[in-house]
């Protein structure tokens, strides 16, 4: 007969010998790791270390879909020191090292019975047992994804995970973050069983049982394939794990410039462990937990983690949303069929794309097609699923089929004319309450919505290329826009899996907007004399995926000058610069398009070095040297002033969609938390007394916003 025995976080029974344990954090949607979880966690430890009749542990999850998440990130806020952070992970290693010793030293047998997400400190946890058993769900990831938040395993990964699937397998997932399921992590070796779900339990209790008085040293299967000897050259002599780790540092290094130390860190423990022995290695990643969470670099990834968790939680207006199941697209391209992608996969709706002819439309379902095909290819979809969603696909060069449609997206080039000419045709074929949605990057939508009969259903579903991989969508509202036409649109793009802003109409909105003086004070410095590669090198480094050439070959040099005089337009002379695009365009460069721009591209559209022949197009003498602080200051600053101008005029709603509309909308670097978390960071005062100095220097355009002014009289801040 079994026992009940019932703990604040976590309930246990024992029957035939085999202790069962489930973890139900109290009052919380998901299992995560802190303080009062330990508490129950050691009070189990004493019980079952001691209690003859438990010969057996199965770790096991009492919430719906997940084992454990990991640690509470909250807790994390309450660490105030660098040394209170090491003493309590130490306390949490000594904890999750008792379980690994139940059957090391006690020979009672531990197996985690894993369904749902076992990440960072979960999978850690169960890292600890002496059989991983997993759920055939796609629910079911395993990973460690704590480098997204500038820190690194610390119970133990940095030491366990090596040990378990080698230390190329276990690097690579502890510097990308990124999760496996459960065929991966059987590949790997990271688990030892893969069972359906509602088997999990059965399986784990009589795994449990079978490995009652075996040894707790598992089978490694070696075998002498062209892997396993590759893997012995590089991490079973010394000599070759000093190539590995050396090699894991460069790559690093390239990729992150130096700027997040997280991964450094990583690899210092890993090679520690490894080299001078798990204890030593549990020592290090301790000590640099305590120094990477009080790290400035961490503070601001949180803060983004935070605000991204709020956001999916995020109501926006006080209106029930109206169901959308069917969509239609207007315009194809990369842009339209990203949008279709997504709508069909993630948000599982009918899709009915029109465009100007066969060719195109098939065009756009290739783009679908070859879409889904990647996600099977990278088992993140199943073939079945691709195929119901190609079924969910049609597209037309007139206008059948539209009359049903729930929401309009319409995505076609920037033309004010044409923008309004389709919005004409729509509302007279399809229902009242049809949303319609401009995807339109510059172009108010008050302008577009002055050709409507309903503009209360008109709104700005601003996307970002590539639409499957970008998670930014920004709505765009105006004054006339119905609160429960915002909410079905919010509603939708959640749906397509983006993290949704919503901001108030205006030129440019607020992502493109704060691209302008961006790209302009770049195009300032090229005719001052800083090389194309300076310019982008400099920004680079300071933490953009790309540089602002590289961004106007990318995005288009035509575009570019196109959205250039929408917001000169507007906004009057801030916005005005050298006329770098127009005098491109003029000489035929429209960027990786059509091949011609600031750097050079093969037939195959692939970059090559800077095209020197760009500087005489544009009359530009020799090249100076600019230092590369000036380049930094002088673009960064650019945008973050025009950043406080959008939450002065109430585009923005709060500094937190701010940050996140430019970190997941234009790649402001993350660790720098945003615009308005690095105005906080470095000071409000300091970043003020830059701009004047900038003002003196250069001109109005770098008049510090009046909000800024005025929180630095308050001696206030943005979000801290």
């Amino acid at each position: 007969m079994a026992t009940l025995t019932t703990y604040p976080n976590f309930s246990l029974t024992v029957h035939d010998g085999v202790a069962t344990v489930f973890m139900d954090k109290k009052d919380e949607a998901l299992n995560t790791l802190d303080p009062s979880v330990f508490e129950d966690v050691l009070a189990i430890l004493n019980m079952v270390e001691t209690d003859d009749s438990v010969q057996a542990l199965v770790l096991a999850s009492a919430k719906p879909d997940s084992f454990l998440a990991g640690a509470n990130i909250r807790w994390f806020e309450t660490l105030r020191t660098a040394d209170e952070a090491t003493e309590i992970l130490r306390q949490g290693q000594a904890i999750f090292n008792r379980i690994e010793a139940l059957h090391a030293e006690k020979g009672k047998p531990v197996v985690a019975a894993i369904h749902g997400a076992a990440l960072g400190g979960g999978l850690e946890f169960a890292l600890t047992a002496s059989i991983r058993i997993v759920t055939n769900s796609s629910k079911t990831q395993l990973g460690q994804p704590e480098v997204q938040l500038g820190i690194l395993p610390a119970a133990g990964g940095t030491q366990r995970l090596p040990a378990l699937i080698g230390i190329a397998n276990a690097l690579d997932l502890m510097l990308t973050g990124r999760s496996v399921d459960a065929r991966k992590a059987s590949k790997l070796g990271l688990v030892d069983e893969i069972v359906p779900d509602q088997a999990l339990l059965q399986v784990a209790q009589q795994r449990a049982r079978d490995a009652i008085g075996t040894s707790s040293e598992r089978d490694t299967g070696i075998t002498l394939s062209p892997a396993t000897l590759q893997k012995f050259a590089l991490e079973k002599n010394r000599l070759g794990r000093e190539v590995l780790f050396r090699q894991a540092r460069q790559r690093t290094r390239t990729q992150t410039k130096g700027n997040y130390p997280a991964p450094e860190r990583i690899i210092d423990a890993v090679e520690i462990g490894v080299n001078q022995g798990r204890e030593a290695g549990l020592d290090a990643e301790a000590r640099f937990l305590g120094e990477l969470i009080v790290s400035p670099e961490s503070k601001a990834l949180r803060s983004i983690f935070f605000a991204s968790q709020e956001l999916k939680n995020e109501m926006w207006v006080p209106a029930d949303p109206k169901p959308v199941n069917h969509v239609a697209v207007i315009g194809g391209g990369l842009m339209g069929g990203g949008i279709a992608a997504v709508s069909a996969s993630r948000a599982a709706t009918t899709v009915r794309v029109k465009e100007v002819d066969q060719a195109a439309v098939g065009r756009t379902l290739k783009h679908v097609a070859d879409y889904t095909a990647g996600r099977v290819k990278r088992r993140r979809m199943r073939p079945f699923e691709a195929e119901q969603v190609m079924l969910r696909m049609s597209g037309s060069t007139d206008w059948s089929g539209y009359r049903n449609a729930d929401l309009v997206i319409e995505a076609v080039f920037e033309s004010l004319d044409l923008k309004q000419s389709i919005l004409r045709e729509v509302e007279g074929i399809t229902r009242a309450d049809t949303v319609f949605a401009s995807n339109t990057s510059s172009l108010p939508i008050t302008d577009i919505a002055a050709a409507s009969s309903r503009p209360e259903t008109v709104l700005g579903m601003h996307y970002f290329s590539p639409v499957e991989k970008m998670p930014l969508l920004e709505i765009v509202v105006t004054d006339q826009t119905a609160d429960w036409a915002t909410a079905t649109a919010v509603e939708f793009g959640k749906r397509q899996g983006k993290t949704v802003i919503v901001v108030n109409d205006g030129t440019g909105f607020y992502t493109s907007r704060i691209l302008g003086p961006y790209g302009r004070e770049a195009f300032y410095l090229l005719e001052e004399g800083a090389s194309v590669e300076a310019i982008d090198g400099a920004i680079e480094q300071w933490g953009f995926p790309v540089g602002p050439m590289l961004l106007s070959d990318e995005v288009g040099i035509d575009t570019q000058e196109k959205i250039g005089h929408i917001l000169v337009d507007a906004f009057g002379s801030r916005m005005t610069g050298p006329d770098v695009p127009a005098r491109l365009v003029a000489d035929g460069r429209r960027g990786r398009k059509n091949g011609r721009g600031f750097y050079s591209y093969d037939d195959k559209g692939v970059r090559g070095a800077v095209d020197e022949s760009v500087y005489e197009a544009l009359e530009l003498g020799p090249r100076k040297e600019l230092p590369e602080t000036e380049i930094q200051q002088r673009i960064s600053l650019a945008l973050i002033n025009e950043a406080a101008l959008c939450l002065e005029e109430g585009v923005l709603g709060s500094a937190r969609d701010g940050d996140i509309g430019a970190i997941m909308g234009i790649g402001f670097p993350p660790f720098r938390g945003g615009p308005f978390w690095y105005i906080d960071q470095v000071g409000i005062d300091e970043i003020v007394a830059q701009l004047r100095m900038l003002a003196a220097r250069h001109g109005s355009r770098f008049a510090p916003a009046q909000i800024l002014l005025d929180i630095a009289a308050r001696d206030a801040t943005f979000r801290m």
